[in-house]
């Protein structure tokens, strides 16, 4: 089950925002154990002044069972569907142009004297104009599920994750693209609804269970007052 604090904030794991249709969907050819884990689904919306998603491996990105070869994926996020801003490579055709932000997950360990830890990382970086590399630009946050539950939950081959649009200075549009570009294929794009769609509802948690709220009709007394 999700934990208190991620429910609080709205990050759903079996319903409402992820119950929609991936963005993406990957199949990748069977992994091998020296294989790094790879994303296979992709599933992204807003939620409030978040983005939301949920990024399924095809097997678990961190932990003891990838040892030293877990998870090392990034999503690149159009936040505005605009290929004019954000992120310029050299090819123009690139799939990642226009990239506004991008989501690194990473599987690793964490060495300290004879002893090591298993440890999750989401590094949040955020594209300008003039970024022209895929390393490139600025980085706003390094979140994990530790210091940062209420936005960052990994459950076996999930990885839920509530990333702040007020972080940097984003652009919003109606619409937002999706990019992730397997190892040794080519890169897969998909859209979805963008922090500025008109109309989105806002959901809200009550005792546990997802509501809409409704507006409140004026009283007769209401416009007495105006």
């Amino acid at each position: 089950m999700c934990s208190r604090s991620l429910l609080a904030l709205g990050l759903l794991c079996a319903s409402a925002v992820f119950a929609q249709k991936p963005a993406i969907r990957y199949k990748p050819p069977p992994p091998g154990e020296d294989d790094r884990p790879l994303i296979t689904e992709i599933v992204i919306g807003t939620q409030g002044t978040d983005y939301a998603l949920k990024v399924e491996f095809n097997k678990e990105p961190w932990g003891e069972a990838c040892g030293t070869r877990c998870a090392n994926a990034t999503v690149f996020i159009d936040t505005d569907a605009n290929k004019s801003s954000g992120l310029k490579l050299k090819d123009p055709k690139a799939a990642e142009n226009g990239a506004d932000l991008a989501l690194t997950i990473q599987g690793q360990k964490v060495y300290q004297g004879d002893s090591s830890r298993a440890v999750l990382r989401v590094k949040v970086r955020q594209f300008s104009e003039d970024s022209t590399e895929l390393d490139a630009g600025r980085q706003l946050a390094e979140l994990d599920p530790v210091q940062d539950s209420e936005r960052v939950l990994a459950q076996g081959t999930s990885v839920y994750l509530l990333v702040d649009a007020n972080i940097g200075d984003l652009p919003a549009g109606a619409r937002l693209r999706v990019v992730y570009h397997p190892p040794d294929s080519k890169a897969l794009v998909g859209t979805a609804v963008g922090l500025s769609a008109p109309g989105g509802k806002v959901e809200l948690f009550k005792d546990g269970k997802l509501t809409n709220p409704v507006k409140k009709k004026k009283k007769p007394a209401d416009y007495e007052k105006l």
